[in-house]
């Protein structure tokens, strides 16, 4: 079978195709190892659109429900595969070429169709110190938009030094008693005026060229324990959350040799229309290199790539 299009993905970027793709009538296989994205681990959401709040595990199974209930005679779901390969075995049609790809996943499966979406998302770097582990999800978060508001009025930490971290901290001045900075480098990579704008805030205070040795508490982040990598001297600071933006790590192993990457392995695409540089394939969400991630974008863009895919097919 040669399918129109197959969605890889199973976040809020893959679902949103997916419906989408049943309502145009697209034939279409949608592939997902899990539900949810990064945000499944999240105890409870505040911005996903339409609903005040909700729970990581209860808005993934919405996903599910939602694809579930388009399944049918044009959307087909495999659940709990992962692509390892997306191979372009283009073909010739009236003397000309024509996009045709093989997706393989690790159940030795191959699937052929006209177009891909790659919607597979991102892992966020781990934060290596002590306890770090242990205390995840138990004041220690990975999203400040997804789990900010659980800290207002505290004291709270954010690690890191890129534009992620100061947009993190700028969203966590609004509602945090204070906000402390801790970056492991001397210089910061956000930004010149991102940082001079957020560092204007009386409520935050940064803290550049140290090592993260410690999280401290028992049940719940009680401490974080750093130390100064000129000096050597150690510092333990009382806060009750902790917010990590040290980077992400796009899960696009598969799709290197098909597509251009940029320099962390993000897939690159147009944002008018994300298409990537193949002919055929698109992507959208955490995977790409646009400049934000969250679930509402990442919805959003797979809508915009369905509206361009539904195009392709139908006009080309």
């Amino acid at each position: 079978m040669l399918y129109d299009l197959i969605i890889i993905g199973g976040g809020p970027a893959g679902a949103a195709a997916a419906v989408y793709a049943s309502r145009k009538r697209l034939k279409t296989l949608f592939i997902t190892k899990e539900w949810g994205g990064q945000s499944v681990v999240s105890e409870e959401i505040f911005n996903w659109i339409g609903t005040t709040s909700i729970s990581g595990a209860e808005l993934a199974n919405n996903f599910k429900k939602h694809v579930l209930a388009n399944a049918g005679e044009s959307l087909e779901v495999k659940e709990g595969n992962i692509v390892n390969s997306i191979i372009d075995v283009g073909r010739l049609e009236s003397g000309r070429p024509t996009s045709e790809f093989k997706v393989k996943t690790d159940s030795k499966e191959e699937f052929l169709t006209k177009t891909v979406l790659i919607t597979t998302g991102s892992g966020r770097k781990q934060l290596e110190a002590k306890n770090a582990d242990k205390l995840e999800h138990k004041g220690l978060t990975y999203c400040a938009t997804c789990d900010g508001p659980l800290f207002a009025d505290a004291d709270v930490v954010v690690v890191g030094g890129g534009n992620a971290a100061f947009e993190s901290a700028a969203q966590l001045l609004a509602y945090c008693k204070s906000v402390t900075l801790l970056h492991r480098s001397e210089t910061f990579r956000a930004d010149e005026i991102t940082v001079e704008k957020v560092l204007k805030n009386p409520k935050i205070k940064a803290v550049k060229n140290v090592d993260i040795l410690e999280i401290k508490g028992d049940k719940f982040v009680e401490g974080i324990v750093y130390k100064d990598k000129a000096t050597g001297k150690e510092t333990e600071l009382k806060v009750s959350g902790i917010f990590v933006e040290i980077g992400q790590i796009p899960n696009t192993g598969f799709a290197k040799d098909l597509t251009a990457l940029d320099q962390i392995g993000r897939i690159k695409i147009n944002p008018l229309n994300q298409k990537t540089s193949v002919s055929g394939v698109w992507a959208a969400g955490d995977c790409t290199d646009v400049l934000y991630h969250q679930n509402n974008i990442a919805a959003g863009d797979a809508v915009r790539a369905l509206e361009d895919i539904y195009l392709y097919i139908h006009t080309r």
